[in-house]
């Protein structure tokens, strides 16, 4: 007849108060709001001269004129939208690619050799990116991409004019820049599609690339798409490399081959230099906008990501 054992509590161990660890944690996941009100706050009082004096006229606004303190944020918005997009244009397929196949079980030598490349370009400084652009990318692209393409495509007037410090060259460094985030996320995303999924394909007779690609990337569509978001939100902030290539140039460019702005990269032009009570508050404001900004795009994101989601486990 078996007999019930009784079990002792260890000596010397004790478990944590619930309660304790609950408050704890919600104490700490409340401070990280409180702390963006906190930053939005700041930059609202310290903008306010120039919010009351040019109103929401501010965003559309193209004249920046520190002498006569007209002030207008509207290419700086438009610099730093652009040349985001111009680099998840270029990095999401290069990153997609890149997590595939560190995401494949062969391959042992190539994923190393790759992982650790795209893992150290997350080790180097911007100014490194940017010293490396205005020197040796700025010119490379300017003479073997942005003078052939303006070249055979004068029809297009977006894709004329090209210049060494250029939005396209800005893009093209941020897309270098945002590639091991994207990458990252991508490849741990894609190893969490389930195996029987990949199996179940390779047993109905698709090849690797059939299964890749309707398949797995299908599966990982949403993380991906966050991945995306998070590169962008990357990309919106950056300033040191993207102010050495741009060109700093406080105009909406006709083409992605001309100089233009960014809002992160106005700031960091003229902050030392600005006097007065107008020009520092509307350098203010362009960061309350840069913030206002990256909110509305994050917002955009979690919404598309939360429809993708419902959407592919409708299809599952």
């Amino acid at each position: 007849m078996a007999t019930a054992v009784e079990t002792k509590p260890v000596v010397g161990l004790s478990r944590p108060p619930r309660e304790g660890f609950r408050v704890v944690t919600a104490a700490v996941a409340t401070l990280v709001p409180v702390v963006l009100l906190l930053i939005v706050a700041t930059l609202v009082a310290q903008a306010m001269p120039a919010i009351k004096q040019f109103g929401l006229g501010f965003l559309s606004g193209t004249d920046w004129n520190p002498v006569t303190d007209s002030f207008g944020a509207l290419p700086a918005i438009f610099g730093t939208v652009a040349t985001s997009f111009v680099s998840l244009a270029l990095a999401l397929p290069v990153g997609v690619a890149v997590a595939v196949v560190l995401a494949e079980p062969g391959h042992t030598r190539i994923r190393g050799i790759v992982g650790t490349g795209v893992e150290l370009l997350a080790a180097i400084p911007s100014v490194v990116y940017g010293i490396w652009a205005l020197y040796v990318l700025g010119p490379w692209s300017y003479e073997h991409l942005e003078v052939p393409i303006a070249d055979h495509a004068t029809f297009i007037t977006w894709l004329s004019s090209p210049a060494v410090r250029s939005l396209f060259n800005a893009g093209l460094v941020l897309a270098v820049m945002v590639l091991p985030t994207l990458t990252a996320i991508s490849r741990d995303v894609i190893k969490a599609v389930p195996r029987g999924m990949k199996e179940n394909a390779v047993a109905l007779g698709a090849t690797w690339w059939e299964t890749t690609w309707r398949v797995i990337l299908p599966s990982a569509r949403a993380g991906i798409f966050g991945a995306t978001i998070l590169a962008l939100g990357r990309a919106l902030g950056e300033t040191i490399a993207v102010t050495m290539i741009i060109g700093n140039a406080f105009v909406i460019p006709h083409s992605i081959f001309q100089p233009a702005y960014t809002l992160s990269s106005v700031i960091a032009n003229e902050f030392t230099e600005a006097t007065g009570t107008i020009y520092p508050a509307a350098l203010v404001e362009l960061g309350l906008v840069l913030i206002l900004v990256t909110l509305a795009v994050n917002i955009i994101a979690l919404l598309l990501v939360h429809s993708t989601s419902r959407e592919a486990r409708l299809t599952a």
